[in-house]
């Protein structure tokens, strides 16, 4: 008996979830509009390598925004050169950079968000999304 439309549609739409395949590319894709490689193909595949490269061999998990990128983008949110930024600030932040779903509740606690809180969500975020296709 052939599965119905449905079936196979139910079972892309699991097997999308169980592999996290949409997480995936829309965090590569994230990636790609905040860094625009001049070859986004090479870069996409570049960076894929590197994440199946430290899976092998039990290295860290790469970081593919270092502090420069980090700072750059904090510095853009903070154009008063307060050092800090707002929780709204931050919340959509994390959402550009594919770091946040957007029906992810994130807890505003009243404080302004120093460049410190922002890189260590984003480093914390990036190991947990990376971890997960470990």
């Amino acid at each position: 008996m052939e599965a119905s439309a449905g079936d196979r549609e139910q079972q892309a739409k699991e097997y999308l979830e169980k592999h996290r395949i949409m997480e995936l590319l829309h965090y590569v894709t994230s990636i790609l509009l905040f860094i625009r490689p001049k070859n986004p193909r090479e870069y996409l595949i570049s960076l894929l390598e590197r994440l199946r490269i430290a899976k092998l061999t039990d290295v860290a998990i790469p970081f593919f925004m270092d502090n420069s990128n980090i700072v750059a983008m904090f510095e853009m949110m903070d154009s008063s050169g307060k050092g800090t930024i707002s929780f709204v600030q931050y919340k959509e932040a994390l959402k550009t950079l594919g770091l946040s779903a957007a029906d992810e509740v994130l807890n505003d606690d009243g404080h302004l968000v120093t460049l410190e809180k922002f890189r260590n969500e984003v480093y914390k975020r990036t190991n947990e999304i990376w971890s997960a296709f470990s």
